[in-house]
């Protein structure tokens, strides 16, 4: 009996290794370093878990709140996978006394190759003081990512 419970088990954790897959994306190039990591399931519309990511904006001076940003499962803020397409929406807020500050990652790709995509990045970082207008600073690039 314990042979039938033992086999039941280790059939029903190999069935679920094969219901999730992966998701990453990385870029380090003169003015931005980011790496993108997520657990993507294969039902129920394709949720991510465990999503993380690293970003460092190498064009802002070392002791600004900015220039390192971590993000977690709740700064996914919109994310595609099907077809042809992989998009990425990250977006994370910086809390600071009067002023607004933030940082929003859009990352757009085409499948290169099965498993493999090429795109653009455009990041916009807003570091404005509360009651004043100021336009976000943009950075472009292209980035690869690789999905399974």
């Amino acid at each position: 009996m314990r042979t039938v419970l033992c086999a039941t088990a280790l059939l029903a954790s190999a069935d679920a290794g094969f219901a999730s897959g992966a998701l990453w994306c990385s870029v380090d190039d003169p003015k931005v370093a980011f790496q993108l990591d997520a657990g993507v399931t294969r039902g129920l519309g394709g949720p991510t878990f465990n999503f993380r990511g690293d970003l460092e904006i190498k064009d802002r001076p070392a002791a600004d709140s900015l220039r390192k940003t971590v993000f977690e499962d709740q700064n996914l803020a919109q994310y595609w996978l099907a077809g042809e397409d992989l998009r990425l929406l990250v977006y994370r807020e910086h809390g600071a006394k009067d002023t607004y500050r933030s940082v929003e990652l859009t990352i757009m790709t085409k499948a290169k190759d099965e498993g493999t995509y090429d795109g653009h990045y455009t990041l916009s970082v807003n570091d404005g003081t509360a009651g004043m207008s100021s336009d976000p600073v943009q950075f472009k690039g292209d980035v690869s990512c690789g999905a399974e």
